[in-house]
């Protein structure tokens, strides 16, 4: 892909589609590091989001009966719960939190599959997450994947039949932005199912520019979370995810060596 190009691009957003449905929002939001359920309500609202992702391992989403559970403020009803294998270092372990969340969510099949590296450094263990990939989507399940920003490793979890790519933009929870902006192109270029940018967002300029580099959308938990003023924070990724994908179908003009006047010479008033 050129970036200096500005490709033909439909006029009208059409929404995100994933595994045949539709959404609104190009917007998914995490649901945990706030201070108490209230703040993860009132912030998931002001995010504006359709998707929201949970840690089986971290939330209680029904395995505790006695204890507070995340679905009271984020109802199935208004939002689509996406479970997650955050906490997960081995297909074995991702392949049975996500059963158990299927279990706990009456036959649920959209699902976040994350296979961590280290806890150091969160990286995508890529061998055991196309391990486990392989398995989910035998199993029936629409699986939606974090991954490297590789573009050979994201032409395999597609050929596996995945129905998303999520490559790391950085380091979770990093907040550094997008580091390698040519690789999240070579994917883009070439993939046929949604590319969401996941990990690594710091601020509202970080999730625009995802959203100009042509990703179809964007997931994030703690560049909202851990902000001084999250339900703030929220409105305002919401607003940059928009005003990305609106810059990103307008086309922006080509960069330039020279100037290039805003008012032209030719045709002028003497």
């Amino acid at each position: 892909m050129n970036m200096n190009d500005a490709p033909m691009l439909p006029q009208q957003d059409t929404g995100l589609t994933i595994a045949g449905k539709t959404y609104g929002s190009r917007l998914l939001v995490g649901s945990g590091k706030y201070k108490d359920l209230d703040e993860t309500r009132a912030a998931t609202e002001a995010s504006g989001a359709d998707i929201i992702t949970v840690a089986i391992r971290r939330v209680n989403i029904g395995q505790d009966p006695n204890a507070p559970s995340l679905l009271d403020v984020v109802p199935p009803s208004r939002y689509t719960i996406l479970p997650n294998t955050a906490g997960c270092y081995n297909a074995e372990d991702a392949v049975y939190t996500l059963q158990l969340a299927r279990e706990l969510l009456g036959g649920h099949k959209l699902v976040k599959l994350e296979v961590l590296g280290d806890e150091r450094t969160l990286f995508p263990n890529m061998p055991e997450t196309l391990k486990a990939a392989a398995t989910l989507v035998k199993d029936g399940f629409d699986v939606m994947v974090y991954c490297s920003d590789d573009p050979i490793q994201a032409r395999m979890l597609e050929d596996l039949g995945v129905v998303a790519v999520m490559p790391l933009a950085s380091l979770i929870g990093s907040g550094m932005g997008i580091l390698n902006p040519w690789n999240l192109s070579l994917i883009i270029e070439q993939a046929k199912v949604p590319v969401l940018v996941d990990a690594g967002v710091g601020t509202a300029s970080d999730a625009a520019i995802a959203m100009e580099l042509g990703c179809d959308g964007v997931l994030m938990n703690t560049a909202i979370a851990g902000a001084r003023d999250p339900v703030r924070m929220a409105r305002a990724m919401k607003l940059a995810v928009e005003a990305g994908r609106e810059a990103f179908l307008a086309g922006r003009i080509a960069r330039r060596f020279a100037a290039s006047p805003s008012s032209p010479m030719a045709g002028r008033v003497a």
